[in-house]
């Protein structure tokens, strides 16, 4: 006869700890592997280039990113909706020359130039919403047409010139207007001579879009249609408006990111924002990545925009030859989104 040995109350057997310790390193990883990737980054730049550190240079970094973060938003909010807006670098291009138009050609005002570009994203916002939802065009390809539809339109009043003080125009006369210092104050200006302001407007705006995205019926209901556009029809929210609003907004963000890249180069460039798209997406999509939330979100999107300056930023200080820095941070896009998807797998889920 076998004799069974009494089990000891509270005596757990060592392999459940051993999983239950696993578990609860992989839940720490899921949450904090990217956030730990970049402080590493942050390690090996300043032993690297001890300059890294300085605060001038972190600070040069954020005004680097608000851009791209700022846009960045805008495709999370999408993103969050079910949807995907690809116009956000043309909307914000489009502003920035549109800003220009009005303070060099029309010699409008600094408020007025702002007003007329963030009229200009919600209108394009809204003209995406609309093909989405009435027209029923996949969003991708609503918006890639209204991407190509606003890099042409925007070359148009020009030309196909940048636009400065200065310039002729197709009819022949002179652009003979100034960007006044309060419009490029909005790209230069910093607060006690350190803090730039497009880093101040980037920190309110993620406050907003992060409270506004987590705590309110508007975001709740967004996440819920981005889940399940059917059920949360049949619950009663109405589905089209709130998504035609997700892309309104999108647009307005993306905008004030034009708005800021013509106020920091005092002109209206024909070039600007050809990266952007790319570049707002990554951060998007990395913010997925960010705190284990494998889904989109304001926050790590922000964080994800950080990272990617903070790369590019240490590899310039290393000279790192620059055909190499697109490569590097594909690569490290990439295993950080399949590093946070493993990880949070079950492993019983894994063929």
């Amino acid at each position: 006869m076998k004799h069974l040995t009494p089990s000891i109350p509270g005596d757990v057997p060592s392999n459940q700890r051993a999983q239950s310790a696993w578990r609860s390193v992989r839940d720490h990883l899921e949450r904090t592997g990217i956030l730990l990737v970049l402080a590493i980054l942050i390690a090996v730049f300043a032993i690297r280039e001890p300059a890294f550190l300085n605060i001038d240079n972190l600070f040069s970094i954020l005004q680097a990113v608000s851009i791209v973060a700022l846009l960045g938003i805008g495709v999370t909010i999408t993103l969050a909706a079910g949807g995907f807006d690809l116009s956000v670098g043309s909307v914000a291009a489009s502003a920035q020359m549109a800003a220009s138009y009005v303070l060099i050609v029309w010699h409008g005002s600094a408020l007025t130039a702002v007003a007329a570009c963030v009229a200009l994203g919600v209108a394009a916002g809204l003209f995406n919403g609309l093909l989405i939802t009435r027209l029923r065009v996949p969003d991708q390809l609503a918006t890639l047409g209204t991407l190509f539809l606003l890099a042409g339109l925007q070359l148009i009043p020009t030309g196909g010139r940048s636009l400065a003080t200065g310039t002729v125009l197709p009819d022949g006369t002179e652009a003979s207007g100034i960007f006044s210092d309060a419009f490029l104050a909005l790209g230069r200006l910093r607060l006690f001579d350190v803090v730039p302001l497009p880093v101040l407007i980037l920190v309110a705006l993620t406050v907003l879009a992060c409270i506004v995205m987590e705590t309110t019926r508007w975001g709740r209901v967004i996440y819920a249609i981005g889940g399940n556009e059917t059920a949360a029809r049949l619950a009663g929210a109405p589905t089209a408006r709130y998504r035609i609003a997700a892309y309104a907004a999108s647009g307005a963000i993306a905008s004030l990111g034009g708005v800021l890249i013509a106020a920091r180069v005092g002109r209206g460039d024909v070039s600007a924002g050809h990266s952007l798209l790319l570049d707002a997406v990554a951060a998007a999509l990395m913010g997925y990545a960010v705190w284990g939330a494998k889904r989109p979100n304001v926050f790590g999107t922000v964080v994800g925009a950080v990272f990617v300056g903070v790369l590019l930023n240490g590899l310039t200080m290393l000279n790192a030859p620059y055909y190499m820095q697109d490569f590097i941070k594909g690569v490290l896009l990439v295993l950080a989104l399949a590093f946070t998807f493993s990880v949070g797998r079950p492993a019983d889920s894994r063929g």
